[in-house]
């Protein structure tokens, strides 16, 4: 019996607070920081310029990583890092060896599992 409850309910948290924490940390906050710097240089790979490319890669991985961890509305709130990190993988890193491209790989599966689990128990609002 505990078994299962371990596996149904702290899985879910262990992936919510470790990648949604890395995510906010190692990525969103740098880029919120350095948002004036960034926003005439950011890569822009749907044409839609570099300072809302900017915008809307630091609202997934500042507010949607923040909303992950606290467990709120988790499967909407990683739609759009699975987007970004799609976009990241897919498109920005392209022609880059896999090295290159294997971090926003990481987080795609990692936010695509929360997707399809939700955010377990231990959430605020799932």
């Amino acid at each position: 019996m505990l078994s299962r409850y371990l596996d149904y309910n702290i899985a879910p948290l262990v992936l919510r607070i470790g990648f949604g924490g890395t995510m906010l940390i190692a990525h969103g906050i740098p880029k919120l920081t350095e948002f004036a710097a960034k926003s005439q240089s950011f890569p822009d790979p749907l044409g839609i310029t570099p300072k809302l490319s900017l915008t809307l890669t630091v609202f997934s991985e500042v507010i949607c990583s923040l909303l992950i961890i606290l467990g709120v509305k988790v499967r909407l709130t990683t739609i759009p890092l699975i987007i970004t990190m799609a976009v990241a993988a897919f498109v920005v890193h392209a022609g880059h060896p896999w090295a290159k491209q294997e971090l926003s790989v990481m987080y795609l599966f990692a936010f695509t599992a929360l997707l399809f689990s939700g955010g377990g128990k231990f959430s605020i609002k799932n």
